[in-house]
């Protein structure tokens, strides 16, 4: 080997000499399958990249979580080459890899049907088994104008090169440099197909082990209902067909439990559409259990030390002025209502209201820490596209707290407020934690990097004082500061995010809010937002998820139904209810024209925790037969003994 032509690079930590022209594939000895992609100096690269000297090179497995969205992003390219085999008018718009998955717009004329599906998988299989190469090429503006010509969509992208892509819109146009893929033909190196796109990308389709086209719906483009609705096919692609049927059966338990679909049956809550997109009514089952997750917040803030405050729906323009969300958030508030000359918006957030709670009258640093909680309503303009049953609403009610206290006090209350936020979920019966860091956007930001450098360290260092695992966001938190989540894992191993902490300096120096020190002198006090269930009905939602409907007793709206065995024996069964609701529990009695079986069927499909039997040995007895949510039943058990048994059950919030 010359001299003149070895460089030096670094693989897993240790020095090597290779070949001037060498990719990165050769020097990892990729196979292309395992390991589908490098990063060269921390930056995702094809294996078909050439290294230079003095680069350090990584590997990219194909089952890690880069791994993945590089597989599922190659999978929408085969989609969408098969899209426009078949369809040859349909003009692309983005095509993401996306959690679990991948999806690809098209403007089509007519949305497509399943066995358009099913056509379009068919010609993705051929494709994989083709083994395409994808063959990345750096174009200039005008020339990918020139090449995409008949791509209306891809030329609104190249317009955004230079700034405004969304996250999405990113993986086409995120690069810096533009760039097109083309997929090549193995043996004979013709162009079968060309995509706008920033990549990396796998060797070859061949390298695609497993996918599955999921569903297709109609999607806004770049999610503005100002724009031409396309057509959005999903998709899902694994590095084994183990994992994707690993996921598929998830997703057979996950559409079991759909709280939407529970919502209906249960009769909890439902989505007039005479109200609008994202904007949910609670029924009456539904508003128990929701009453009862209120009552049960309340008491634990009382004995937390909370003050309880509210605040009014709607503000003129200039508080959200002030504290920068109309430069910000502007986006994801509503439009602004022109009364009496002055402009007022529907709130979209509770801090600026408590802000001026703090501020009306002068304070002392004996009053600190003060801690203000409101279950406050708030209106959020969500897309479209990703509003979803109680998980992203429109109107929500957030259990919101704010908190001001010393610099001094800050380190003691975030970490006592951590452990009174995971107590308070673990109740819940939540008990699978891990949290995450969210990092200051470099560029929506307000404040100075010392406070945010501050905030930060000491969100981290609480954070992992619980011995929790911690996974960092970088550049996920809000303008004002960085914060911590609660990311819970429910029954079946699914993460929702749960709690916030987020730590502020910011809007107090915005507000000018200040207290009275020991020594006279005023200062700033710091602000800790949380919100614990983040809003009531995302939780209500991940609720009925986690116990598939089933509700623990304590939370269940209706937690005992007493069923006669015939008519004769109603009237015990009412007594026996009567005494229950002295006790302060939730029970009916069904004395229906039903047959005795069919009752117990309606209760079971109702999810009750416990039915209670009476026929005439029951009531000769003092008795009654005692069955359970699981089928279980005991016979013969004195009225006393199931009374205590219900209350003790309810108070010790156990589930059964």
């Amino acid at each position: 080997m010359s001299a003149a032509l070895e460089i030096r690079v670094t693989l897993a930590g240790a020095e090597r000499v290779v070949a001037g022209g060498t990719t990165a594939g050769e020097a990892l000895s990729a196979d292309g399958r395992s390991v589908v992609a490098a990063k060269i100096n921390g930056e995702p690269r094809d294996l078909a990249a050439v290294v230079a000297d003095g680069d350090v090179v990584e590997p990219i497995a194909i089952d890690s979580d880069e791994g993945r969205a590089i597989l599922r992003h190659s999978t929408a390219h085969v989609m969408a080459q098969a899209v426009q085999e078949i369809f040859p008018g349909a003009r692309l718009g983005i095509g993401p890899p996306v959690e679990n998955g991948f999806y690809y717009d098209f403007d089509v004329e007519q949305p497509f049907t399943p066995e358009d599906l099913k056509r379009i998988e068919k010609r993705m299989r051929e494709i994989v088994k083709q083994g395409q190469t994808f063959a990345r090429r750096a174009v200039s503006d005008e020339a990918a104008r020139e090449e995409l010509a008949a791509e209306p969509y891809k030329l609104e992208l190249i317009g955004l090169k230079g700034g405004g892509a969304g996250e999405e819109e990113s993986v086409e146009v995120g690069g810096g440099q533009l760039t097109i893929y083309d997929n090549l033909d193995p043996k004979t190196g013709r162009l079968c197909w060309k995509d706008l796109c920033r990549g990396p990308h796998l060797p070859s389709t061949r390298a695609v082990p497993a996918f599955k086209l999921m569903r297709s719906g109609g999607a806004y483009w770049r999610g503005s209902e100002k724009n031409p609705q396309l057509q959005r096919i999903y998709g899902t692609a694994w590095e084994s067909r183990d994992k994707q049927d690993e996921y598929l059966h998830l997703l057979e338990e996950a559409e079991k439990r759909d709280h939407r679909k529970l919502g209906a049956e249960l009769d909890l809550f439902s989505f007039p559409g005479e109200l609008g997109s994202g904007l949910p009514v609670f029924h009456p089952k539904g508003g128990v259990i929701r009453k009862i997750m209120e009552d049960y917040s309340r008491k634990r803030h009382e004995e937390a030390g909370y003050s309880f405050v509210n605040t009014p729906h709607i503000t003129k323009e200039h508080l959200y002025q002030v504290s920068g969300h109309l430069d910000w958030y502007a986006d994801g508030m509503f439009p602004p209502m022109e009364l009496e000359g002055a402009r007022y918006y529907l709130k979209p957030m509770n801090c600026p209201m408590h802000n001026l709670i703090f501020r009306a009258r002068g304070r002392s640093y004996r009053e600190l820490p003060l801690r203000l909680f409101e279950f406050g309503t708030v209106y959020r303009y969500e897309k479209s596209g990703v509003v979803h049953g109680l998980t992203r609403v429109r109107g929500l009610t957030q259990d919101d707290a704010h908190i001001y206290c010393t610099r001094e006090q800050m380190r003691d209350e975030l970490t006592s407020l951590l452990r009174f936020v995971l107590d308070l979920l673990r109740d819940y019966g939540l008990d699978d934690f891990y949290l995450e860091l969210s990092t200051k956007d470099p560029v929506k930001f307000v404040g100075t990097d010392e406070d945010w450098e501050e905030a930060t360290e000491t969100l981290r260092e609480v954070a992992e004082s619980e011995k929790l695992e911690l996974v960092l966001d970088p550049g996920g938190a809000a303008f004002y500061g960085p914060k911590i989540s609660v990311q819970a894992r429910d029954a079946i191993g699914r993460t929702w995010q749960m709690s916030t902490i987020q730590l502020d300096f910011n809007l107090p120096e915005r507000f000018e809010l200040e207290f009275q020190a020991a020594d006279g002198a005023r200062q700033r006090p710091v602000m800790i937002h949380r919100a614990l269930f983040g809003s009531i009905e995302r939780f209500f939602g991940v609720l009925v998820e986690h116990y598939a409907g089933a509700f623990p007793p304590w939370l269940a709206p209706v937690q005992v139904i007493g069923i006669p065995i015939s008519e004769a024996h109603a009237d015990y069964l009412s007594e026996v209810a009567a005494r229950l609701r002295e006790r302060g529990i939730r029970v009916e009695v069904d004395a229906s024209a039903d047959r005795m079986q069919k009752k117990i069927r309606n209760a079971q499909k109702s999810k009750v925790p416990f039915m209670l039997l009476a026929g005439d040995d029951d009531v000769a007895a003092g008795a009654v037969s005692f069955r359970y949510r699981s089928g279980e039943q005991n016979n013969g058990v004195p009225v006393d003994d199931a009374i205590a048994e219900i209350v003790d059950a309810v108070e010790r919030r156990v589930q059964v």
